[in-house]
C-alpha cells in the first residue's frame, strides 16, 4: 500500500485542525443548531416533484483507452471518469435515501444514471467527506465486495470505513498526496463541514482532490463553499483540465453560503480556476435545501461561460479530447 506524502514545493495550506475538531481556516464555520432551527422554522422550499422519471440509464464501456476523458454523471455527486485504462469514482451512492435510516431522511427524487449492474471495474473511490449524500456505506461496501478498489478518504474518515470492513484505505489531510497507478491523488482544501451525527461534528476533515494523470489535471472539488481556496489550488497545480464543481444546495444564503456554492459562485471558481471545461455536480437528484431539485441547473444556464461549464442529466456522458 502507497503511503501518502507531501508535494514537493507544495503550497503552505493553512493551519485547520484545533487538536480535537477540524475548521475552515479563515473562513465563516458551519451553522450550528440554533441556525439549523432558525432555517426549518422559517423556510419555504421551492416545489419539486416526489420523483422525476426522466433519466435514460445508461452503461458505460468497460475500458477506456488512449488519451481521451470519459466522465460520465451517476447522480448527485457520483461521477465515473474513465482515461488511460483507469477508473475513478467519487462520492458513490446509489442508495434511495441520504440519511442513516431508510424510512426518514432526503430521499432519491431521480434514479442513479447508470445501474449498479452495468458499473465497470472500478480502481479507485474519492471520498470527499462523511455526510450521507457523499460517503454512503451501502454502496460503499457493495464496491468493496467486488474486491477492486481502493478507497481514499479525508483525515480521520478511514476508521468508519474500516469497521464496515470496507478497504484497502488511504487517508490524506489537506497538502498530501497518494501515486495510485498511473495517477497521482492530491488532497486539497475545501471549505465545508462534517457530521453523521449528534456529536461529531467537525471530528473528521473535508477535502477536495487534485488527480493527476495522462498528463492531465482533474479537480474534484467535493462539497465546497465560495472561497480562496481556489487560486491556491490554480497557484500550485496550473489551470485544471476539467473542474467538477458543486452547485446545489444553496438556499437560503444566509445558511447555505457558509458551506454550499451557488451556481454564480460556481462560476466565479470556474473562472478564477482557469478550467478548460467544469462539469456541475450536487444538483439534480436529492433536494437539500430551499431551492427547486432543478433550479441549480437553470440558474447556472442563465450565469455559465458559454460551452465551457456543463450541467450533465444523470447518466448523461462527455468525452473531452
Amino acid at each position: 500500500m502507497s503511503d501518502p506524502v507531501h508535494g514537493a514545493g507544495a503550497a503552505p495550506f493553512p493551519r485547520h485542525f484545533d487538536g480535537k475538531r477540524f475548521f475552515n481556516p479563515d473562513a465563516p464555520q458551519a451553522p450550528g443548531f440554533l441556525d439549523v432551527l432558525r432555517w426549518k422554522l422559517t423556510s419555504r422550499p421551492e416545489p419539486s416533484g416526489r420523483f422525476v422519471g426522466d433519466v435514460e440509464q445508461t452503461k458505460p464501456p468497460s475500458s477506456v483507452e488512449g488519451h481521451d476523458l470519459r466522465v460520465t454523471l451517476i447522480n448527485h455527486s457520483t461521477l465515473l471518469l474513465q482515461q488511460d485504462g483507469s477508473h475513478i469514482l467519487t462520492d458513490p451512492i446509489w442508495s434511495d435515501r441520504a440519511s442513516p435510516l431508510t424510512w426518514i431522511g432526503p430521499r432519491r427524487r431521480r434514479k442513479p444514471g447508470v445501474r449498479w449492474e452495468d458499473l465497470p471495474r472500478i480502481d479507485t473511490v474519492l471520498l470527499s467527506h462523511n455526510h450521507y449524500d457523499h460517503l454512503d456505506l451501502v454502496s460503499l461496501r457493495r464496491l468493496a465486495l467486488r474486491e477492486q478498489s481502493q478507497f481514499v478518504v479525508p483525515t480521520g474518515a478511514a476508521r468508519l470505513l474500516r469497521t464496515q470492513g470496507i478497504g484497502p484505505i488511504h487517508e490524506l489531510d489537506w497538502g498530501e498526496s497518494l501515486p495510485l497507478g498511473r495517477s497521482t491523488i492530491h488532497s486539497v482544501p475545501a471549505m465545508h463541514f462534517s457530521a453523521r451525527g449528534i456529536f461529531d461534528r467537525n471530528r473528521t476533515l473535508w477535502c477536495g482532490y487534485v488527480i493527476e494523470a495522462a498528463g492531465r489535471v482533474v479537480y474534484f472539488a467535493g462539497d465546497t463553499a465560495f472561497g480562496g481556496h481556489f487560486a491556491k489550488i490554480r497557484e500550485r497545480f496550473g489551470a485544471p483540465y476539467l473542474a467538477l464543481l458543486p452547485i446545489g444546495a444553496y438556499e437560503p444564503r444566509w445558511f447555505m453560503s457558509a458551506v454550499h456554492m451557488s451556481p454564480a459562485d460556481a462560476v466565479r471558481a470556474h473562472n478564477i480556476l482557469g478550467a478548460g471545461t467544469s462539469i456541475a455536480i450536487h444538483h439534480g437528484t436529492f433536494q437539500l435545501a430551499d431551492e427547486g431539485i432543478d433550479t441549480p441547473k437553470k440558474r447556472l444556464s442563465e450565469c455559465a461561460p458559454g460551452d465551457s461549464f456543463l450541467a450533465l442529466d444523470n447518466g448523461q456522458s462527455v468525452t473531452i479530447e
